[in-house]
């Protein structure tokens, strides 16, 4: 499973529909060095301990941050959501990280062309107030400790902070 959350999260090791199809049929894979292959390397398995890991890094650079808002001020609800969602869908964007208030839903992605963003903007302009910055590195770390983060993010200026029980990411100015 951390495979898994490793390669969603963006790291390229490895690509999740690679790794799915091993773990329902209980495969264990084995990772080698390139750089020192007579190592014994990794068994990535449905059975192997998770717990002490170290903090994993993933950074992915040439972000773009799109923060929606309505224009009549009114609440980001489900359906709202759902309106853009289906709008990226139909771009073929995948978003990497999304967060959401009252009045305004962000989503981080993948930087695409500048056409492709200024029709997707037009798109949701009809609805919505758009603003919107490009050059920023999105940062995730799994297994994270505060000293990994403070590490991390010193003297970077946070645009997005998010953390759950085992994941913490960064949307931060190149």
């Amino acid at each position: 499973n951390e495979a898994i959350e490793l390669a969603y999260y963006g790291a390229s090791i490895i690509h999740p529909k690679t790794i799915k199809p091993l773990e329902n049929k209980s495969i264990p894979l084995y990772i080698k060095s390139f750089l020192s292959p007579k190592e014994s390397g990794t068994k990535i398995d449905c059975c192997s301990d998770t717990s002490p890991l170290m903090p994993s890094y993933i950074f992915k650079d040439n972000q773009t941050l799109l923060s929606i808002f309505p224009k009549d001020f009114s609440f980001i609800v489900e359906e709202n959501i759902a309106n853009i969602f289906s709008l990226f869908a139909r771009y073929g964007i995948k978003i990497n990280l999304m967060q959401n208030s009252a009045i305004s839903y962000s989503v981080c992605f993948d930087t695409i062309q500048k056409q492709l963003l200024q029709k997707l903007i037009k798109e949701l302009s009809t609805s919505y107030s758009i603003k919107y910055n490009n050059n920023l590195r999105l940062i995730t770390i799994r297994r994270y400790s505060e000293e990994a983060i403070n590490d991390l993010i010193q003297d970077k200026e946070i645009i997005i902070e998010q953390r759950s029980r085992l994941t913490a990411q960064f949307l931060v100015k190149l």
